[in-house]
């Protein structure tokens, strides 16, 4: 078995590219080697700011040899015919096996292939994959038409220490990499993976970039447990700021104190966004003046030219965070209103400013149907919501919209529960993202969810596939969340028709219940995650008169812990027999069995068994829905269980009494109305 090395070297490749360059690497050549038939023990593959690479072990050393038999015309079969089968295998006719089949004797093609040697293949493969490989953008260079997304300056391929021969933009491969830019820029001749690693490691190149993380992660710890700080975690910081570097080398730097004054989101944005700054806190968990930048090489006085430089950079950043705060609080939030009229949400959907009018008037809406939640302030931090996207820092920082709004809201002396709502009404903005609680944020981040997925629908903008634009699943799973985790009771069918009313294009009112079915699939993922057999939400929603979410999951929970039961199994047995028989001789009569059966005509102990226990567990089960006590119409349920046992091994349901038999039919179709009180059965697996 042999090792397959490859190392596509380059100007530096955009952090936000490389994780996915290195997966469609893999990727590639993985299944290239598989239609190969070249199976091989282990392949990864690894990325640097500067280069791509790939190690694939346990390849065999050739193609296996290949045995292919093709059947041809008859042995008796016209010239013509036999003629066009031998030139298309490139065979002549006493190359060829007579077989007697049972329809004849048929002339038999055996081709006999010897494997290639793999290094052949892979000096074809390996130019196919680089072409293939896939970048969000790409470009050209010199007078060369290959697209890449920087320049490539050298390419390594090896299989079992020897080049492997090609070419690719306008670059022959080779067995010669280089090391760090500044370190080590000189040729490196390498033999293989091992050889490769260890000598770029010699060069001041780490290849893995989980070994440059713990690299950064190690040193900025104990940077700031020497200054008696410790360190802001942002993995995805950290990830990008391995991108950046081959030779990660933390150095601790300050700013002017001065720069506090400044909202702390602000000052980590600006180190995070603008300078790839890892943040620091003191011995009170509060903003530090201090950060970490990462540099690239180790320098001679020990960084503290490197962090001097980072620091005036940074001053020049802060310096321009702190002039738009100072300028951003000069004018009111209500003052820069009208400027989102300017702004348009969707041309469809009309101006920010009407989408504001729309939440203002759907937060109200939701205050009465929120504990602890005010009217008034809902519609007023719903009216102050958008403001800030009008402002310089959030022209500045896209990511600060809403946090600033906050602050700017108590400068103008707004109430804090509306400058609450304010900050958080975008939220929750992802699945690891914190729910608001507070009502007023409720009612806030709840209409503006509530608007865009029902103004999206009324424009027929839906979800279709992996395509989502306008991120709605992403909104009706933040919908779903608040309500759970608060354990709100919302009638979501009305709140739509709210949502509705105000909007350009209203829509059809059928819109909703599509809505609804959207929903109940976002559902189904959210409760999947979490254990939840999503055939039981689908019985659930089926019914059709369910849009409280809290309801509805605490009646799938009541469901759940019915079919587990050994009552709720037989009876679910029970119940596909009596659907069955329903669906079969409904067929066969071309008519419905629906309806109530007639207690006159119930002639065996086992049918008028089943016809009072029906009658009382429909009682006891809408009394207990009544009152939103879903374990309890479960319980009442199971105590079918023994008479609809009874009956089907006592009562012969196709009698030739046809009054009978259509009595007999109408009681079965009494167990599936009874059932479907609380859940449409026949959705329920298994």
């Amino acid at each position: 078995m042999a090792e397959l090395l490859l190392e596509v070297f380059s100007e530096e490749i955009p952090a936000r590219m490389q994780a996915r360059a290195a997966a469609d690497l893999g990727r590639l050549v993985g299944d290239r080697l598989k239609a190969a038939e070249l199976a091989c023990e282990g392949l990864h593959s690894y990325v640097t700011a500067r280069r791509l690479t790939l190690v694939a072990r346990g390849l065999p050393t050739a193609q296996p040899d290949a045995r292919e038999e093709k059947r041809g015309p008859r042995a008796d079969a016209p010239d013509k015919a036999i003629g066009g089968f031998l030139r298309a295998n490139g065979l002549r006719r006493e190359q060829c096996e007579e077989r007697e089949t049972d329809k004849g004797v048929f002339l038999f093609a055996v081709i006999e292939r010897q494997g290639r040697p793999t290094g052949e293949v892979l000096a074809e493969l390996l130019p196919e994959v680089l072409a293939a490989l896939p970048w969000p953008k790409s470009m050209r260079w010199g007078s060369g038409a290959t697209r890449w997304v920087r320049p490539l300056h050298s390419i390594l391929a090896l299989f079992d220490g020897a080049v492997v021969d090609f070419a690719f933009a306008d670059l022959t491969s080779g067995d010669t990499t280089a090391g760090h830019r500044f370190h080590a820029p000189e040729p490196i001749v390498v033999t293989g993976f091992d050889d490769y690693r260890d000598k770029l490691a010699a060069a001041r190149v780490l290849i893995d970039p989980a070994e440059r993380q713990e690299r950064i992660l190690a040193g900025a710890r104990a940077l700031a447990k020497g200054a008696g700080l410790s360190l802001v975690e942002d993995p995805g910081l950290l990830a990008e700021i391995a991108g950046l570097v081959e030779w990660p080398v933390p150095v601790l730097g300050a700013f002017d104190p001065r720069f506090m004054a400044v909202p702390p989101e602000v000052l980590v944005t600006t180190m995070k966004v603008n300078q790839k700054y890892l943040s620091l806190r003191d011995g009170k968990g509060e903003l530090a003046s201090n950060f970490i930048a990462v540099a690239n090489l180790e320098a001679a006085d020990g960084g503290r030219q490197i962090a001097a430089g980072n620091e005036y950079v940074l001053g020049a950043r802060l310096a321009d965070a702190e002039f738009f705060w100072n300028q951003d609080r000069r004018q009111t939030l209500e003052s820069r209103l009208p400027a989102l009229a300017e702004m348009v949400f969707h041309a469809k959907l009309g101006s920010l400013a009407d989408k504001v009018a729309r939440i203002e008037a759907l937060a109200g809406e939701l205050a009465g149907q929120i504990p602890g939640a005010e009217a008034g302030k809902a519609r007023r931090a719903a009216h102050l919501a958008k403001a800030d996207l009008v402002s310089d820092m959030v022209y500045e920082f896209p990511e600060l919209q809403g946090v600033m709004g906050r602050y700017y809201a108590l400068n103008d002396g707004e109430d804090e529960a509306v400058a609450q709502a304010i900050a958080e009404h975008y939220s929750p903005a992802g699945p690891n993202d914190d729910c608001p609680s507070a009502p007023i944020s409720l009612c806030v981040a709840l209409a503006d969810k509530l608007d865009t997925l029902v103004g999206f629908w009324s424009i027929d903008e839906k979800p279709s596939g992996s395509r989502d634009p306008f991120a709605l699943r992403r909104a009706a799973l933040g919908v779903i969340r608040m309500v759970l985790e608060n354990a709100l009771r919302l009638p979501l069918a009305q709140l739509f028709a709210v949502a509705r009313e105000p909007l350009p294009n209203a829509g059809a009112a059928g819109d909703d219940t599509d809505l609804l079915d959207f929903f109940a699939d976002r559902l189904k993922v959210h409760l999947r995650e979490q254990g939840v057999r999503h055939d039981l939400v689908a019985a659930v929603f089926a019914l059709g008169d369910e849009d409280d979410l809290s309801r509805l999951v605490t009646r799938v929970a009541a469901l759940s812990d019915f079919v587990d039961s050994d009552d709720g199994g037989n009876l679910l047995v029970a119940y596909r027999r009596a659907a069955n028989i329903l669906r079969i001789e409904e067929k066969k009569d071309a008519a419905s069995h629906d309806g109530v059966a007639d207690r006159g005509l119930l002639r065996q102990d086992e049918e008028r068994t089943l016809a009072a226990a029906l009658s009382t567990a429909i009682d006891r089960a809408d009394q207990a829905l009544a009152g939103g006590d879903f374990s309890a119409a479960m319980s009442a349920l199971s105590a079918l269980r023994q008479p609809v046992d009874g009956f089907f091994e006592e009562v012969t349901v196709n009698t030739d009494d046809p009054e009978l038999r259509g009595n007999r039919l109408r009681l079965l179709s009494e167990i599936r109305a009874t059932l479907h009180k609380v859940a449409d059965f026949s959705q329920i697996e298994g």
